[in-house]
């Protein structure tokens, strides 16, 4: 790790610091000249870069370029610039030695375990179904895809390859993913929020910088909160919501809107800053079946797992109360947990075990010419739960109604009943046909079993009386209501 000159814990947090907070050590009183050094040139050669650190603490603080910069001669990423050993990549273990607060929490996170994608199914899609290997660098020599390379690993991040001559392979670098593996070892990027050379509070707690990631068909966070009325109260309000402010307490210092920050990161007058944003998140709804998010943790042998998702909604709870009161969050909480529920009994478990058997059934048939998506059911499954249940779920959590009906649960239905449970006959006809009969008849019957619970059983017009009746009883007492 670099072994900076200052030990000074200079803050420019992503939501906000008591103001009584000391420093670790006094102030220096100016640059050291090895910063000095990298100044004359760079604000001749770089002078974007240069005004922008201008305008950041770190300036302001005595901090430059070599403070953050420089690298141990042994450095497997370090290069020798003028006098010097530097490195381009400042990682998040080199933060720690001012920012060991921020980066324990920020290394204990989901942020920093994005990278993990590298390995799973979405990546393969890139990889594979998506892509080719014709990208070829020193790094990846037989070829990688440039749909991973350019989408799934600049949000989640890439494993960055340092080649034999120091130089960082173009198929890794840049990158600012927030999963970041990086050559030091550690996960994660701090500059995935914190923009380069500024590092603007202001720009860190505002929505858009998390939209970079957060946004799209699967996961579109950013959507649901500009439709939600906690978005609308921050876009018609912005300039109320004092973004600059060092000691930023929802309640204290702003009360126009929450952003992103507020509700997953800030300070409330209960909870204090946190860069584990996990740490008020129950539910983990990225997967087929929502999971409670410390169960995540405990997978992924991070400490925070001993935050259960009880204590989780309990710290959610404490933020939403810094404007709403209590039955009101009580009350929200049934609202989204009930959506979860429907979602997860109504179609993702049934679907689940479903596309499992199928799939049982379409190997038998096709034996070593089968292949995962490269038949449309695979596709139709994935995107029910991938995509529109996932923006079902998320669009409950968030308070954004149009994503959780006609983006989610209508969708999710919508493909359910007029694509996946077609395919899935066309599966078993298969099947029948092409000797694999006995999965096929396991199939058929798990098929029929689903579409005779009381969830399903209306699509094939034995909907329960009863049932039916109270809904034209409440049918009829609106046309009455409304009737001229």
């Amino acid at each position: 790790m670099k072994k900076p000159i200052l030990l000074f814990a200079i803050v420019f947090l992503v939501c906000a610091v008591p103001v009584k907070m000391q420093p670790a050590v006094d102030l220096p009183s100016e640059l050291t000249e090895a910063s000095k050094a990298c100044i004359e040139c760079h604000s001749e050669q770089n002078p974007i870069i240069y005004q922008q650190w201008g305008r950041s603490k770190h300036f302001r603080a005595n901090v430059g370029c070599y403070e953050c910069h420089q690298a141990g001669k042994n450095e497997v990423d370090a290069f020798e610039h003028g006098d010097h050993w530097i490195s381009i990549i400042v990682s998040p273990k080199d933060c720690s030695v001012c920012h060991s607060k921020e980066v324990e929490e920020f290394t204990n996170s989901h942020h920093t375990k994005a990278g993990r994608i590298l390995g799973s199914l979405d990546n393969v899609l890139a990889e594979v179904v998506e892509g080719n290997t014709a990208l070829k660098t020193r790094g990846f020599p037989k070829g990688i895809s440039a749909a991973a390379v350019n989408g799934c690993w600049q949000c989640h991040g890439s494993q960055v390859k340092v080649l034999k001559d120091g130089a960082l392979d173009p198929a890794t670098w840049p990158n600012t993913g927030i999963g970041r593996i990086n050559p030091d070892g550690s996960e994660g990027s701090c500059s995935a929020c914190h923009y380069r050379h500024r590092f603007s509070v202001a720009q860190a707690r505002q929505p858009e910088n998390c939209g970079k990631c957060h946004m799209g068909p699967d996961h579109p966070q950013l959507e649901i909160y500009q439709e939600s009325k906690h978005g609308i109260a921050y876009y018609a309000h912005r300039e109320e919501m004092n973004l600059e402010s060092p000691k930023w307490i929802v309640g204290e210092d702003y009360d126009a809107g929450p952003t992103c920050a507020t509700c997953h990161m800030s300070a409330t007058r209960e909870l204090p800053v946190t860069h584990n944003v996990g740490l008020r998140i129950k539910w983990n709804n990225r997967p087929v079946i929502s999971t409670l998010a410390h169960e995540t943790d405990k997978k992924w042998g991070l400490k925070s797992a001993a935050v259960t998702g009880e204590m989780r909604k309990k710290n959610m709870k404490k933020v939403c109360i810094s404007c709403h009161n209590e039955n009101f969050a009580d009350n929200f909480y049934i609202q989204y947990e009930g959506l979860i529920d429907l979602y997860t009994e109504k179609f993702a478990k049934p679907g689940l075990k479903l596309f499992g058997k199928a799939t049982e059934v379409l190997k038998a048939v096709k034996g070593d010419r089968y292949a995962a998506f490269a038949q449309m059911i695979d596709f139709t499954w994935f995107e029910i739960w991938h995509h529109e249940g996932r923006r079902a779920r998320h669009g409950a959590s968030m308070m954004g109604p149009d994503y959780t009906h006609w983006h989610g649960t209508y969708e999710v239905a919508k493909h359910w009943y007029g694509k996946y449970i077609p395919e899935l006959w066309d599966v078993i006809e298969l099947g029948k046909k092409n000797n694999a009969r006995k999965l096929a008849v396991e199939l058929e019957t798990m098929l029929e079993e689903v579409l005779n619970n009381p969830n399903h059983r209306w699509s094939i017009g034995k909907e329960d009386p009863a049932v039916k009746a109270e809904r034209l009883r409440r049918e009829e007492k609106f046309h009455r209501r409304y009737k001229k």
